[in-house]
């Protein structure tokens, strides 16, 4: 289990460091330099996040028959082909293919194909190692953002795409494709039209919508949380010194997650999580740019055990059975959301400032209240 869990954790740390983290540290550079909008780049990540939304299921799907080594694998072809394409965009159409090609890559290699993965390793003991890769992938902010800033100030933005599309092929690649085990081909269970045997009951639409209230203010600050926090007042050091303790907060989350997580069901953690962005938005409010490092801290807390209930709550209400294909459905509205979120948001802070916040935290309240009315017994008749 273990060298299952570094192998993983290690290559969804460069997935979500190389993929969903760049845009807010790329977008001004690469603005300036093909004579566009910052919100052109978020956009083309916008389509990214979308495709990445349609395809989920398919690959669900199919790591629910075969596994998901030749899957994750394959993403990491996928993202060296879209970050090189981006080094190379010399006009806003290339952004567009760009991240076409990213989104693709995303479908393939973030958190959901991952648990699936593990779903198909492990069963109903997926929960450690869940929170183990988790717990690793909590720094992606951290290791992303200041090298991607680091990258860009030293040798340019184009130079630091290509940097991380070769970390893929010789780090990434390798990991997954050696690291990970081979699992018997599985025959999930079909209808009579040979497609998955469930359907989107209640349960199925509360955590479908808890997820995408939550992704979007997940997708919201990856984008922007070092602007966002200048809008508060902070110095442009100063919000990327905040939002940079992102990844360690997610890392103590889920180490505490990890340690004393088996005593209490993961729908009560997933309760627990999602108060934390409006709480550290509250302070933040209240007090202004001081409070910057805490309100950093506490919504990248809240997001690092949110993001292990995306796997962990699905498996202790549903079971294992059809796992990948039930969590890309139910993921679906949330990538979809994602997918809005950095030109939304964009817009947002444009028009109205640190009072976006204000908007997330009404989002993660409306999360919460989705998770008061699922029952903790998992049970579908109770609801």
């Amino acid at each position: 289990m273990l060298k299952v869990v570094l192998a993983l954790g290690t290559t969804q740390t460069l997935a979500w460091a190389s993929g969903i983290y760049i845009p807010a540290i790329l977008a001004e550079p690469i603005a300036r330099d093909l004579a566009t909008s910052p919100n052109m780049l978020f956009a083309a990540v916008s389509l990214a996040l979308l495709i990445s939304a349609l395809l989920g299921p398919r690959v669900g799907r199919h790591i629910d028959i075969v596994g998901g080594r030749g899957v994750l694998a394959g993403s990491n072809l996928l993202f060296a082909a879209g970050l090189t394409l981006l080094g190379l965009a010399n006009s806003p159409a290339m952004l567009f293919v760009a991240w076409a090609v990213l989104g693709v890559a995303l479908s393939c290699g973030l958190y959901d194909a991952a648990f699936a993965t593990l779903n198909r390793i492990f069963g109903l003991d997926a929960r450690v190692p869940i929170s183990g890769i988790t717990l690793m992938g909590g720094l992606a902010s951290t290791v992303g953002w200041p090298l991607t800033a680091w990258g860009v100030a030293e040798i340019g933005w184009r130079e630091t795409c290509f940097a991380w599309a070769a970390a893929h092929l010789l780090i990434g690649l390798p990991l997954n494709a050696l690291m990970l085990p081979r699992v018997p081909r599985a025959a999930p269970k079909v209808d009579s039209a040979g497609k998955p045997d469930m359907r989107m009951d209640r349960a199925m639409w509360l955590l479908a919508f808890t997820f995408a209230a939550a992704w979007l203010v997940t997708g919201a600050m990856a984008a922007h949380l070092p602007r966002l926090i200048m809008a508060t007042g902070a110095s442009y050091s100063d919000a990327i010194l905040a939002a940079s303790l992102l990844g360690p907060a997610q890392v103590a989350a889920r180490i505490a997650e990890l340690t004393f997580g088996g005593r209490i069901h993961p729908l009560i953690s997933a309760r627990l999580a999602v108060t934390a962005h409006p709480l550290g938005a509250l302070l933040l409010g209240l007090a202004g740019a001081k409070l910057a490092v805490v309100f950093a801290m506490l919504h990248g807390a809240g997001n690092g055990v949110i993001t292990i209930a995306r796997g962990t709550v699905p498996l202790a209400v549903f079971g294992p059975e059809n796992f990948g294909y039930r969590i890309g459905l139910i993921g679906a509205p949330s990538r979809i959301a994602q997918a809005f979120a950095p030109l939304l948001f964009g817009l947002l802070i444009d028009r109205i400032g640190a009072a976006t916040l204000l908007v997330t935290s009404a989002l993660s309240l409306s999360a919460l209240v989705a998770l008061l009315v699922l029952s903790p017994t998992g049970g579908r008749s109770d609801l």
